[in-house]
């Protein structure tokens, strides 16, 4: 599928180092690209003092992945970045919002986030209610927090862990990763051994099973992202 006239797409990344952020977005990189978006991507936390894309002509706001918690306040960004979040919900900019960015967007549409009792790691199935939005998976899972969506919205994916995904007007929020490939595993990995993370899960293991499902990984990234942009209307305006 594409799309006339050079659609728009923003991302919004995290991380102190450029080019890890930029492994960040993933699968979905090359699936916008392949649909016709030119990618405008953007940090508030590494290039606090550059100033964010213009949202006046985007057709689509996707907010990726972060080490840090988007309940943080003490993060001198955030506020920013939420702020700019609500302009484009405000301009009615869909948003497609991933693990930390899914967190966000439920923060700011008047949900919560909080630090998550069963913490996720690694490629789980989930129940749903919209399997041409959100298929059951299995899904990449990393995160050590969690959302309670909106209470207006819609949770159309869950599991024993935690809510899954949630849509509200043309926006989706999720709490995996649809994203997910080998570079960008390693792209975390770096992160990790630069920050000195220790995970209590065996990261090798999980390695192995990205590269096992990275055909069919990208694959749902794809469908899903094909069904958000059709309900979204992320077209050119």
């Amino acid at each position: 599928m594409t799309y006339p006239n050079d659609p728009r797409a923003v991302v919004l990344v995290h991380d102190r180092d450029p080019a890890l952020a930029r492994r960040d977005i993933g699968t979905l990189d090359a699936e916008l690209r392949t649909r016709g978006f030119q990618l405008d991507v953007h940090s508030f936390d590494h290039s606090p003092d550059t100033a964010p894309p213009q949202l006046s002509d985007a057709q689509l706001l996707v907010v990726m992945g972060s080490p840090d918690a988007a309940y943080d306040d003490t993060l001198s960004w955030l506020e920013p970045e939420i702020a700019y979040l609500q302009d484009a919900i405000d301009a009615q900019v869909p948003v497609l919002g991933v693990c930390f960015g899914g967190q966000l967007l439920a923060r700011v549409l008047g949900g919560s986030v909080r630090k998550s009792e069963h913490p996720e790691y690694g490629f789980v199935e989930v129940e749903t209610s919209d399997p041409e939005l959100v298929a059951p998976g299995p899904w990449m899972e990393f995160h050590g927090d969690t959302f309670v969506a909106p209470a207006q919205a819609m949770v159309i994916a869950h599991n024993a862990a935690a809510q899954q995904a949630f849509v509200l007007g043309p926006h989706l929020g999720l709490q995996f990763h649809p994203e997910i490939d080998l570079d960008t595993y390693d792209a975390w990995a770096a992160a990790w051994a630069r920050d000195g993370v220790e995970h209590k899960v065996d990261v090798d293991r999980i390695r192995v099973a990205v590269a096992d499902a990275e055909a069919a990984a990208r694959a749902r990234c794809s469908t899903l992202l094909d069904a958000f942009l059709a309900r979204s209307s992320a077209l050119p305006r």
